[in-house]
């Protein structure tokens, strides 16, 4: 795999070189867009609503509309300016119990892999956080943006995972829909409970779970290559119970 970040984890006074590596691959099919008449791709044009005319990137700037139809123009060296410093290093800051990061921060996962086979202050620091149950909070810069990360310890060697900012994350009280829950009868509880325990299993394999969609379209192209009939069968909509307690007892049945 090709690394995507070089640098190193300063931890106290040791200095830790690493490299990152992406450790998700999105498998999603691409669509393109094409033209029904020629089947030719479609492409997007830089268009000025103004001079009614496509304009070339050496005429575009970068602004920042701060109220409708009011734009602040940032010149390049600005944005320059702005920018954070580049660093090679992922400053570690604090560290904290596992558990205490709450899973809505979690934004991107990257392998956290040492620049040389072997390193004894890489495993160490790896030992470390697995024996201690704890993670790393660090941060550093990456693709002209400021990062908060965890390091934790992750099978034969770490994950580096960066973090959304607290501003980022909406307001869960702004959903107006959880505002007034409803009254929960005894019986649909025990009811729910006896269906979660029913389908509840002794271990997660994610190598059962699929993007059927994915799937069925890999499927289809490859019998469109080789000249097969292709069949789709419209998927059925499952029957929706109203009663809810009727609903639980034939789910449990």
């Amino acid at each position: 795999m090709k690394s995507v970040w070089n640098g190193y984890v300063s931890f106290g006074l040791v200095s830790i070189p690493v490299r990152l590596y992406a450790a998700v691959e999105n498998q999603a099919i691409s669509f393109r867009l094409i033209c029904s008449e020629c089947k030719s791709p479609i492409r997007y044009k830089r268009f000025c609503e103004g001079c009614k005319r496509e304009v070339p990137w050496g005429e575009v700037l970068k602004a920042i509309e701060i109220r409708k139809g009011q734009f602040y123009v940032f010149e390049k060296e600005e944005l320059e300016k702005l920018k954070p410093a580049k660093a090679d290093t992922i400053d570690v800051v604090e560290f904290v119990d596992a558990h205490q990061v709450d899973p809505i921060y979690i934004h991107k996962h990257y392998y956290c892999a040492p620049q040389k086979p072997k390193d004894k202050a890489y495993f160490l620091f790896r030992e470390v956080l697995e024996s201690t149950a704890r993670v790393a909070i660090g941060r550093f810069v990456m693709r002209e943006k400021e990062h908060t990360c965890i390091i934790s310890a992750y099978k034969d060697g770490m994950l580096l995972t960066t973090l959304n900012y607290q501003y980022e994350i909406r307001d869960i009280k702004r959903v107006e829909e959880l505002k007034e829950p409803p009254k929960l009868k005894k019986e649909e509880l025990e009811l729910a409970k006896q269906l979660v325990q029913k389908l509840t299993t002794d271990e997660f394999d994610i190598s059962e779970f699929k993007d059927t969609f994915a799937e069925q379209l890999k499927e289809l192209i490859r019998k469109k290559e080789k000249g097969e009939p292709v069949i789709i069968k419209e998927a059925k909509q499952p029957k929706v119970e109203k009663n809810l307690i009727q609903a639980l007892k034939a789910s449990l049945k």
